[in-house]
């Protein structure tokens, strides 16, 4: 394609193991235009490729067998003028175990001059996973730095969140240096700030009602139930989201670790919360499909059935709702295996708050009243 619009990139980034076959694009061209063999525009070339890893469990990497990259890439290979073997040896720990899957991640490192994580800790964690791949080299030297992941602002943030920032901050705010962005926030007032935030409450759970009772009927759920629906949750309640990839060490079910005090929290006459539940796991995750059933049997609960709800089909328009509905995104990954946590940043440009740990939230504030124990949902 680049090719056809006569584009040649300096850089090419690879965001990902999965964009990892486009280290291999390259070569043809370097080679018709040099001579040289493979070898040497992969040394050339390499340059010119940035890599980008964002996983930090190695069962996250992309892995085919070798059978497959034999169908689909051996006539390939006998473009570049190498062997099949050489090229599986590009994405293998051990190129000479002929039963080892072809890892893409392995083959986006070979193919490219920089590598980084997305977080100082995931930096650490990814030179701990590639280090297979450097042996007899210090844990330290090897070459995988980080860069801290963030969010595109402009993508995420409501209308009308752009419109508080932009009187406050001026249209260019998340451009440039941020040094005087605090300052210029504070300039909006307490009753504007939170005007702001129970209208977005009260447009939020208008859609969740909306998306829940369409999501009933879909399944084949009693008329009455998808009516029903309609008349859940309370924009003035204290909203709880909780929506990403259902995966084990994400520990989606820990707020579950004692469902009777949960179901205490979410049913407290004097500061009720409401929590709301979407994600979707891995068609080969069958731990991560359980903790979904998990959340399934409490929902049933009469007594819980009021105070959560699980939206179904997660996709970045659910997504966009949410970040900019509820008031607290939780987060409550194992330390180190959450990469860089930008779900809940998208919450913050819309004035809501991202948990700052599980300990915190769930051991402590909402129980005493603690941090959040103030606001509309305590009456104040």
């Amino acid at each position: 394609m680049l090719r056809a619009l006569n584009l040649k990139p300096e850089v090419c980034h690879l965001n990902e193991g999965h964009a990892a076959f486009a280290v291999l694009g390259t070569r043809p061209d370097f080679m018709d235009e040099t001579g040289q063999p493979f070898d040497v525009a992969l040394a050339v070339t390499r340059a010119g490729n940035l890599f980008t890893t964002h996983t930090a469990v190695d069962a996250g990497f992309d892995r085919f067998a070798p059978a497959l990259i034999e169908q689909y890439l051996g006539g390939y290979a006998k473009k570049l003028g190498i062997t099949l073997h050489d090229l599986l040896a590009l994405g293998r720990r051990n190129p000479g175990d002929p039963s080892e899957s072809f890892n893409m991640a392995y083959l986006a490192i070979r193919g490219s001059g920089a590598v980084n994580g997305v977080s100082r800790l995931h930096g650490q964690v990814s030179r701990h996973l590639f280090e297979p791949l450097f042996p007899n080299w210090p844990a330290k030297e090897i070459p995988i730095g980080y860069i801290t992941n963030g969010v595109h602002m402009p993508t995420w943030d409501s209308a009308e969140a752009d419109d508080l920032w932009t009187l406050a901050c001026g249209k260019d705010r998340w451009l440039g240096t941020t040094e005087t962005l605090e300052q210029d926030m504070r300039r909006v007032s307490d009753a504007r700030l939170w005007q702001f935030r129970l209208d977005a409450s009260q447009s939020f759970v208008s859609y969740v009602r909306e998306r829940l009772s369409r999501q009933l009927a879909a399944s084949g759920a009693s008329p009455e139930a998808a009516e029903a629906a309609g008349y859940l949750f309370d924009p003035n309640v204290l909203t709880l989201g909780f929506a990403r990839r259902f995966a084990s060490y994400k520990r989606p079910n820990l707020l579950l670790h004692d469902p009777e005090r949960l179901l205490r929290l979410l049913t407290n006459p004097q500061r009720p919360v409401q929590l709301i539940i979407a994600g979707k796991a891995h068609p080969s995750d069958f731990e991560g499909q359980a903790l979904i059933r998990q959340w399934m049997q409490f929902i049933r609960r009469p007594e819980a059935r009021r105070h959560v709800i699980f939206l179904s089909d997660y996709n970045m328009l659910l997504s966009e709702n949410l970040v900019q509905g509820v008031d607290v995104w939780i987060n409550t990954p194992r330390r180190p295996w959450e990469a860089c946590g930008t779900s809940g940043m998208k919450v913050l440009v819309n004035g809501g708050l991202k948990s700052l740990g599980t300990r915190r939230l769930v051991g402590r504030g909402l129980h005493a009243g603690g941090w959040l124990g103030a606001g509309r949902w305590s009456g104040t």
